[in-house]
Order: structure tokens, then C-alpha cells, then sequence
């Protein structure tokens, strides 16, 4: 089953797989679409044994630039969305003892970068719930995904996918608005393959001991790393500090 808001966007998959695919509109901040969507998934094919959480957009503005209307909407589609699907879907799973889900993430929801804040929250909170939710379902039969793609060449970066903040500070000009800039200068020239991304995600569902964090794209694995490093140093620097803090016997 394929879902999307504008379900003519799917028509070359309808024309590829004919009747083995079901199209159905679907936003997925609105209840009344996400109970038509589950309701026509069941009546077609009995049950959802997977679901793939790949709906969102971008925002970019400076914390202090943000707006809280699209702040909010950008919480509703791209974090809390997931989780209603999420939910709406487990009982099934559960009853069956079977069932995968697949949230997609970014490498924005590992690292951060200046103007960028607002996805990165919303993109840690998703991290954050799949890693939780793995550990709540392992011992059910339900295996969960958080996929963390890099630069993938899809219309992301463009303007039905990404959105800026409409208050601009020239302060921020060396640091969000670099962001700004690149981000638009970048569109359809990024280094991911979207067919190979997908291909990595179906290997990584069907394979016997699926892993939880999934990174695609050598740029995320590379900042990813670079994270790492980061903080081993940083810890490592004040672990006195830090161990100071406990009570002592």
C-alpha cells in the first residue's frame, strides 16, 4: 500500500505493479485520513506487516529565528505523525507476534548544525522514540528501524520540501544563513542514491537480526563518526568533573 498527499505523485509505481499496489491520499496530520488509510490497508490485505514512516519536511531558521506556527507544524508532521501511525498499527502487530516498523530518520537527528535546530529536535525525537520502541517490542516479534540517511538526490531541498523561516537576523548570517544558502545551493546535487537508500532499507527489514540504527550515505557515516570523536574527547576531558559529582562513602 502507498499513501501520499497527492496520490498522482505514485501514478509510474501504479503503472509498474498494477493491482498488487493500492494507492490511497493520505496526510498524515489529519486523524480522519490515517483511520481511512489503516481501514482500506486491512480491508485489501488483511493486515499491515510493515510501516514505513518516511512523511516530513525541513525548516531552516536560528532558534531565535523560528516561527512558532511552523515550528509547531513541523513537530505535528514530522515526530508526532509518526508516533499516531506508530500506534495505530501495534495492536495488530502484537496480536500477530509480527510486524516491522521503519521510522526515517536523518543524519540531522544524530549531529546538528547552525539553523538547523528545529529539524534536528524533531529528528532526535524520532531516534529517541525508535530506540525506545525497539526495546519495548523486541520480545514481541516486532522489529524497528530508525533509518538515518544522508544527502539523498530527491526533492528535499527543494521548495515543496524544505521550508525557511520568513524572520531573518543578520546576526546569524555566518552561522544559520551559511545554512541557508547551502542548503538551496545544494538541491539535486546531493551524493546519495535514492534506489540504493532503498535498497539498503529492504536488506536491513528482511535480514535475520535486523539492527535498530541504520545509516545510509558515506557523508553520514563520516559526520557520524566525527560526532563520535567529539564527544569521546569532550567526555573524556572532564570526567574528573564529572565523577566529582557523586556522593562519596
Amino acid at each position: 500500500m502507498l499513501t501520499a498527499r497527492n496520490p498522482d505523485q505514485l501514478r509510474d509505481l501504479v503503472e509498474k505493479h498494477n493491482d498488487a499496489v493500492l494507492v490511497t491520499p493520505l496526510d498524515v496530520t489529519q486523524q480522519d485520513q490515517v483511520d481511512r488509510a489503516y481501514a482500506a490497508a486491512i480491508d485489501r490485505f488483511g493486515r499491515v506487516d510493515v510501516l514505513v514512516n518516511n512523511a516530513g519536511y525541513g525548516y531552516l531558521a536560528a532558534i531565535e529565528e523560528g516561527e512558532d506556527a511552523e515550528m509547531r507544524a513541523l513537530f505535528e508532521t514530522d515526530l508526532f505523525a509518526p508516533v499516531n501511525l506508530i500506534k495505530k498499527v501495534l495492536p495488530g502487530m502484537r496480536e500477530r507476534r509480527q510486524g516491522h516498523i521503519v521510522n526515517v530518520s536523518s543524519i540531522g537527528g544524530l549531529v546538528t548544525y547552525p539553523g538547523v535546530g528545529y529539524y534536528h529536535m524533531v529528528k532526535f525525537g524520532l531516534e529517541a522514540m525508535s530506540d525506545t520502541l525497539a526495546k519495548e517490542v523486541a520480545g514481541l516479534g516486532i522489529g524497528v528501524t530508525v533509518v538515518a540517511p544522508g544527502a539523498f538526490r530527491t526533492d528535499f531541498r527543494g521548495p515543496e520540501s524544505m521550508k525557511f523561516s520568513s524572520i531573518v537576523i543578520d546576526d546569524y548570517k555566518d552561522t544559520a544563513g551559511k545554512s541557508r544558502e547551502g542548503t538551496a545551493a545544494g538541491h539535486r546535487k546531493q551524493i546519495g542514491d535514492p534506489a540504493r537508500g532503498a535498497e539498503a532499507i529492504i536488506k536491513a527489514v528482511e535480514a535475520e537480526h535486523p539492527l535498530v540504527h541504520l545509516l545510509i550515505g558515506g557523508d553520514a557515516l563520516d559526520q557520524l563518526r566525527k560526532k563520535l570523536e567529539d564527544v569521546r574527547a569532550e567526555t573524556d576531558a572532564w570526567e574528573a568533573v564529572t565523577r566529582s559529582t557523586d556522593f562519596k562513602d
